[in-house]
């Protein structure tokens, strides 16, 4: 159960990252990757498209065994891999910092292998990292948000090296956007989106 969850998150950003974004319209752009697996990547995809800084999100799977898994594969949950989002952004407009925020507040890090109805592995809250800076912050901020009981229950989030990113069939791509209409977006992401909007409207595009 969440307590006073947006104050907190803002408590715990503040703690461990101290500072806010530079103005950077004068700057050359610096891409990085970051991947993140928070629940069906419908939803994922559709808050990180929002941010400024980000210019490009990518459904798909990591984290498993098999080689190019088909989505009816990683539904049986049997391949290992998590449905993520892999996203690139220039991080001289938005930190991986604000990322791991936006993150960790748009889903919910202590169900095991699971968001709201969607079980199973491939639901698993995670952090694939693509260098040490990212896994220091990502353990960093886990730890901070463990101690500052925004939640009652222990976080599950996994942080593990980034392995081989295969990219999720077409028609998942973009699925918000094209479907909105569809019963899962508009029970399901659409609420979620209008919270996400609330709360992080200073970081909209």
């Amino acid at each position: 159960m969440k307590k006073s969850i947006v104050l907190i998150f803002m408590l715990v950003s503040g703690v461990i990252f101290g500072k806010t974004n530079m103005n950077t319209e004068n700057q050359s752009k610096k891409m990085e990757v970051a991947s993140f697996g928070a629940g069906c990547f419908w939803c994922v995809e559709a808050i990180f498209q929002e941010l400024n800084g980000v210019e490009k999100v990518e459904s798909g799977y990591m984290g498993g065994d098999t080689k190019n898994p088909t989505y009816k594969e990683i539904c049986t949950g049997e391949t290992g891999h998590a449905e993520i989002c892999q996203i690139t952004y220039d991080a001289n407009v938005i930190s991986f910092e604000d990322l791991l925020e936006v993150f960790w507040q748009t889903h919910n890090p202590t169900t095991l292998n699971r968001q709201g109805a969607d079980v199973g592995t491939q639901y698993r809250s995670a952090v694939f990292y693509h260098s040490d800076e990212q896994k220091e912050l990502a353990l960093q901020y886990k730890e901070k948000l463990s101690d500052s009981g925004a939640w009652d229950d222990p976080i599950v989030t996994e942080i593990t090296p980034a392995s081989k990113f295969y990219i999720a069939e077409n028609y998942h791509q973009d699925y918000f956007n094209n479907n909105s209409n569809q019963p899962y977006c508009s029970f399901v992401i659409k609420p979620k989106m209008e919270k996400f909007k609330q709360v992080f409207k200073n970081k909209l595009k």
